[in-house]
């Protein structure tokens, strides 16, 4: 009897151990992190982790979400497309986080997408894309083509007066995706097509010698040419290198990036890139308010006041917030229902604007063109008259021209406006 009385008071407590283990649990909302901190991709997320980290800090010092303190768990899919969707099968059935923010490269986005809508798990990606898909599971906070790629081009044709154009990037379908709108959109214009010249190299390409020789001779024909970059991640830094070695200045042939921003310029020498242009929604030399208190911010909590801020980070503050609100409408952390809740939320962005999720998953975005100064920073030199709303389906591709995505009312990623049938929960 003193044995089985024993026994019971032990396995109570264990019980206890076990209820307390999961109360404790419980009391913490879980946020996954998805971001490569090795590899290639590092130079450029890393920052981001960074980012999530920052935010879910100053959230719990406001006191949590719902009452609870946010907690996160941080992933390093290491630049490996295919473990992305290994790491985010972790994050949403293992750790059963509530909300992911990662991803950077469209091919990571497209790993993990099956992982997200099969677990139907909630993704905020804050990364510019090439558009062509809405997923009832993401949130797209970075730029679709029509808030940066098309604006980009726009200037370069008016403002500049570019008349040949290099499409430059890095081989996948995030270049590969935007380079053919881009086509289409120049050919619509009147550019010829031997005015375009198309490349792409792989990721982490380090020998540029060849091909800015071959821009350079693209770019002797006698019309204003430009490169239109979509390189990736740490090949970058080679290839301004190289622009200056072979002395190819701003002025000769202008290089608008779309992946070049603060942090990549901050381990390059600038002085040679001066006047070579970028094209985001938000740059650090943006004079606000919420801008400053964003860069005071960073600078206290990475404990480092030359660490630089960008884009995709503004990205993922504008998504943290997003969520933080949706949660709070939804009186949940239910990925389901926070889902349903997110389009027609609002947040302040950090340039003066509102961000809006739309039913389309997209955001409203400033679209901003700057051009690099000596310290590795922007000039603005064009800006969009107001926030433009971001477009999932290309007007300028002809699959996709009556494509439209709406999962408030049509409840579809992909309808076509002309047979009135959804084709697919995202892409084709």
């Amino acid at each position: 009897m003193k044995r089985r009385a024993m026994f019971t008071t032990a396995s109570l407590l264990a019980a206890g151990v076990v209820f307390s283990g999961v109360a404790a649990a419980q009391a913490t909302i879980k946020i996954g992190v998805l971001h490569s901190l090795s590899g290639t991709m590092a130079i450029s997320e890393t920052t981001l982790k960074d980012t999530v980290l920052m935010m879910i800090d100053a959230q719990n010092k406001k006191g949590g979400v719902l009452g609870k303190k946010l907690e996160a768990v941080v992933v390093d899919p290491a630049s490996n497309w295919p473990l992305f969707a290994e790491k985010a099968s972790q994050l949403l059935e293992k750790d059963k986080v509530s909300v992911v923010f990662g991803c950077w490269t469209s091919v990571s986005r497209k790993s993990v997408l099956p992982v997200f809508e099969k677990d139907n798990g909630l993704l905020f990606y804050p990364v510019q894309y090439e558009g062509e898909e809405s997923s009832k599971n993401v949130i797209y906070t970075g730029a679709a083509p029509n808030q940066q790629a098309i604006p980009a081009v726009d200037y370069l044709m008016k403002e500049v007066g570019v008349k040949r154009w290099v499409l430059e990037g890095t081989d996948y379908v995030y270049p590969r995706t935007t380079n053919k709108i881009l086509e289409a959109y120049l050919l619509a214009k009147g550019v010829k097509p031997a005015d375009i010249s198309i490349n792409y190299t792989p990721f982490g390409n380090s020998d540029w010698q060849t091909r800015v020789a071959a821009i350079k001779k693209f770019g002797s024909a006698g019309k204003k040419t430009a490169v239109v970059s979509t390189i990736n991640g740490d090949a970058n830094v080679p290839f301004y290198k190289e622009l200056g070695n072979q002395k190819i200045s701003a002025e000769d042939i202008p290089v608008v990036a779309f992946s070049v921003g603060e942090e990549e310029l901050s381990g390059l020498d600038a002085k040679p890139l001066v006047g070579q242009l970028a094209a985001w929604n938000y740059f650090e030399s943006i004079n606000t308010p919420a801008n400053k208190a964003f860069i005071d911010q960073w600078h206290t909590f990475i404990k480092n006041p030359k660490r630089t801020t960008n884009d995709p980070m503004e990205a993922t503050y504008i998504g943290f917030n997003l969520w933080v609100k949706a949660v709070t409408k939804a009186g949940t952390t239910d990925p389901a229902k926070v889902i349903d809740t997110l389009p027609g939320i609002e947040t302040p962005n950090l340039t003066g604007g509102t961000a809006k999720v739309l039913p389309n998953h997209h955001i409203t975005k400033p679209v901003y063109i700057g051009e690099v100064k000596a310290d590795g920073q922007f000039n603005v030199v064009w800006k969009s008259a107001g926030e433009v709303a971001g477009d999932a389906w290309s007007d300028y591709l002809p699959g996709s021209k009556n494509i439209e995505a709406d999962w408030v009312t049509l409840k579809c990623g992909n309808y076509n406006t002309v047979t009135k049938v959804c084709s697919g929960q995202n892409f084709k």
